[in-house]
């Protein structure tokens, strides 16, 4: 399998840990997304992925698309250990955490919404960083009412194994820091991260271990 990645996107880092926790082998492609107005704009990469975004997943010559999806897939075909879980109101409950951060939160504090605020709307970095403050702390203090009053809960999101939800919640709490959030609210958020961050599958996937990182 081939990853078309970047180690600061979060998007990226979901799907490497998705892989790290199912124990597959595979090389990454590194694509800068700021490097001469952006590797992904290039006619190389767009051929790959017309949306122009990391990442892309290459796996017995299908290209796959969007993280989530591409996490689904991975599940699917290689089904241990589970992302999970077997009851369909669980899993439904699972995906509504991780679907929180990634389509409710990071789509609208990403790199490309960043950059049409700051050049078509004259904004400034500050008020960037408050715009994306303000969406990640309304969308983790969500999370941190719906992972407290789950009725399994455990270490993780869900349960006592890492599932879909933490994988969605560990990059964005690295991302909530360079936009300089205060997590103090969210501790239960913050005892998980403990929870994942002892676990290589993880840190392993960190965005200062990849080969890329500056």
């Amino acid at each position: 399998m081939k990853l078309y990645t970047f180690f600061r996107s979060s998007a990226s880092y979901r799907v490497r840990i998705a892989l790290n926790l199912k124990g597959l082998d595979y090389e990454q492609v590194p694509i800068h997304l700021r490097r001469g107005g952006g590797e992904q704009f290039g006619p190389a990469y767009k051929s790959i992925n017309p949306q122009a975004l990391v990442p892309a997943l290459e796996d017995g010559g299908r290209i796959l698309t969007q993280s989530l999806a591409i996490i689904e897939y991975l599940e699917e075909k290689h089904s241990k250990p589970p992302l999970l879980p077997v009851d369909p109101a669980d899993r439904a409950l699972v995906r509504s955490m991780a679907l929180i951060i990634a389509c409710e939160v990071h789509p609208i504090q990403n790199l490309r919404v960043l950059n049409y605020l700051k050049k078509e709307h004259k904004q400034s970095d500050e008020a960037m960083n408050s715009w994306a403050r303000h969406w990640i702390n309304l969308g983790f203090s969500a999370l941190e009412q719906t992972v407290v009053s789950s009725p399994k809960r455990g270490k993780f999101c869900f349960g006592d194994a890492p599932t879909l939800a933490d994988i969605c919640l560990v990059p964005q709490l690295a991302n909530a820091r360079r936009f300089g959030c205060d997590l103090s609210s969210f501790p239960a958020l913050l005892q998980i991260e403990t929870h994942c961050a002892a676990l290589l599958a993880f840190a392993n996937a960190a965005p200062e271990k990849q080969p890329d990182a500056e």
